[in-house]
């Protein structure tokens, strides 16, 4: 007897094709996100949870693009609500990665166009010179504050997808509000010390520093503090009353700058970060923000009110 056709099994076929191509796009899916933010283990930023919220996470990169853009916000004085819609921006529009990238001609932060009257690529993707722009443009939108996220942002960038700038505004407030300083300590990151073996520098969070924030930040007469490798590696930024939010306190102003150190330890090889009685070293970075040991000023002789930055050696 001649076996019957199997017609079952071949029905089958469809559905196990389908399953298998949904198990790829999934995997595909996975790696996508574990290249964007390190995979695993990688070290990352972290906002503090409220209740009922999820910790908000952000790569080394992302960290520090993100207090870029809050910084230049301080450094021309704009608001809160400008820093807000820049961050949702850029979330959006990059990821907060600086690419190379994008439709058509738009690269950058913002994916700006050189042939939009931006700038040229190379000024483009420099993050300071793309949130300058940003702020720019931003601020002769008339009454932006008061807008919708969407409809500030929209004015500024003519995006052919405007809404999608809302899904960003609550995750870009709580990191406004670390970044700005009034969420004080709000943010931690990990990190690893470098395996390359070269060692920090005082000369670049200086001149990183007067870049985003702006000459005012340092004191005209600030150098290493003294002589030596080991003089060279520590930074005392005084800490005025201002910052991003008009009338921000002395004490916001220490958080605002304590807080980019820490987004910027990454890429400025910072080991240790005091203000406020509270310090966060590289070397136990898990543990978040620490009490500062009684009696210490990080050996500057600076004065507990200052922000203190020592990079590796």
């Amino acid at each position: 007897m001649s076996a019957q056709p199997s017609a079952p099994a071949r029905s089958k076929r469809p559905w196990r094709i389908a399953a298998a191509f949904a198990v790829l796009i999934g995997l595909a899916g996975y790696l996508v996100v574990q290249y964007v933010t390190g995979g695993p283990g990688a070290p990352r930023c972290t906002l503090s949870a409220e209740a009922g919220e999820e910790p908000y996470e952000l790569s080394p990169e992302q960290a520090a693009n993100a207090a870029t853009i809050s910084a230049v916000a301080s450094s021309r004085g704009l608001p809160e609500r400008a820093v807000t819609i820049a961050l949702a921006t850029a979330m959006q529009e990059s990821g907060l990665r600086n690419i190379d990238f994008g439709d058509r001609d738009s690269v950058g932060l913002f994916q700006q166009r050189s042939s939009q009257d931006w700038g040229t690529v190379k000024q483009i993707m420099d993050p300071v010179y793309s949130a300058g722009e940003f702020y720019t443009h931003l601020a002769n939108v008339p009454g932006y504050s008061r807008l919708p996220l969407t409809v500030a942002a929209q004015k500024v960038q003519r995006s052919g997808f405007p809404q999608a700038y809302a899904k960003h505004e609550t995750d870009a407030a709580r990191l406004t509000g670390a970044l700005t300083g009034r969420d004080q300590h709000a943010m931690t990151c990990s990190q690893s010390r470098p395996v390359d073996g070269k060692a920090g520098g005082g000369a670049q969070v200086r001149e990183k520093l007067v870049r985003e924030f702006g000459r005012e930040v340092l004191p005209r007469t600030d150098g290493a503090g003294g002589r030596g490798a080991a003089a060279e590696r520590k930074v005392t930024v005084p800490v005025r009353s201002g910052g991003a939010v008009a009338g921000g306190g002395a004490g916001r102003r220490g958080w605002e700058l304590a807080t980019w150190a820490l987004a910027h330890s990454a890429e400025l090889r910072i080991e240790q970060i005091s203000y406020a009685g509270r310090m966060w070293t590289a070397a136990d970075s898990g543990k978040g923000w620490q009490q500062e040991p009684a009696g210490s000023s990080g050996g500057s002789g600076a004065s507990s009110g200052d922000v203190r930055i020592i990079t590796a050696q």
